[in-house]
């Protein structure tokens, strides 16, 4: 069972295209999933085998150092980076697509936003042929309002509704410089449509992710009603009551990596 079946009851709806999913947390769910969410996110920060030689190496104590290092240190770098995280792997556990490459390894600023596309989901239609995108913005607000579901959809729309060429080129290449043959196969389907722009937009997906104290705004359900119907669009609400204080506990249990 993946971490959101285990941690949210969810309901959702769907009108042709258009899916309206939201979760809230279910009585004991956030204790089953604390240990693997914190081992989550430090995956997205570095290779779990990278931080397991590193304490092979160094020991627990400067393990942890060398992690807390490449992870945020403020309120506004955790959370804007754990809604990337959740939406990733909601991406790859509800939707079905692969989020190829973990965007927060290679940040150049451990407290600063990452530019481009928050994230891109990638896979291949039921036949295994045509490509098939998700391009995605994940927002974590204490308080979700509707500048920020505005703000969102915005970007979404830039680029004609596409995935921006670098954002795109940035995955292809990670992709390229694998071992794997298959990523080496998405990469360079991704590389060949930054060039020749193929994919229609019925090809094209649109998420806007949130995760918020106050559960879903409003807004995010009129703004979805308000977009276009040539594309599957998923407006996705995660409901954390105690916002800022759920991302303070999680980033201090994934910073701490033990000392037996």
């Amino acid at each position: 069972m993946g971490l959101y079946k285990k941690w949210c009851k969810s309901t959702k709806e769907k009108d042709k295209r258009k899916h309206y999913w939201t979760y809230v947390e279910r009585d004991g769910g956030r204790d089953e999933i604390c240990d693997v969410l914190a081992e989550t996110i430090r995956s997205h920060y570095d290779r779990l085998e990278r931080i397991a030689e590193d304490v092979n190496r160094l020991g627990y104590k400067v393990a942890s150092e060398i992690l807390r290092a490449a992870m945020p240190q403020t309120v506004k770098g955790r959370s804007g980076d754990l809604g990337e995280i959740l939406a990733t792997e909601f991406v790859e556990e509800e939707v079905g697509l692969r989020v190829p490459v973990r965007r927060l390894r290679y940040k150049d600023g451990r407290n600063m936003a990452m530019r481009g596309d928050d994230f891109i989901g990638a896979g291949y239609d039921n036949k295994g042929e045509k490509l098939w995108l998700l391009k995605g913005e994940a927002k974590s607000n204490k308080v979700l309002g509707k500048a920020t579901v505005t703000s969102a959809r915005n970007v979404l729309n830039r680029d004609n509704g596409r995935c921006t060429p670098d954002s795109l080129l940035f995955v292809a290449n990670r992709l390229l410089e694998s071992n794997d043959p298959d990523d080496n196969e998405l990469g360079r389907s991704l590389r060949d449509e930054v060039g020749v722009k193929s994919l229609h937009a019925d090809r094209i997906d649109h998420m806007l992710f949130t995760v918020s104290g106050n559960g879903p705004h409003p807004s995010l359900k009129e703004d979805l009603d308000a977009a276009g119907t040539n594309r599957d669009h998923y407006a996705v609400n995660i409901h954390v009551q105690d916002h800022q204080n759920f991302i303070a506990t999680i980033y201090m249990k994934a910073e701490d990596l033990g000392d037996d």
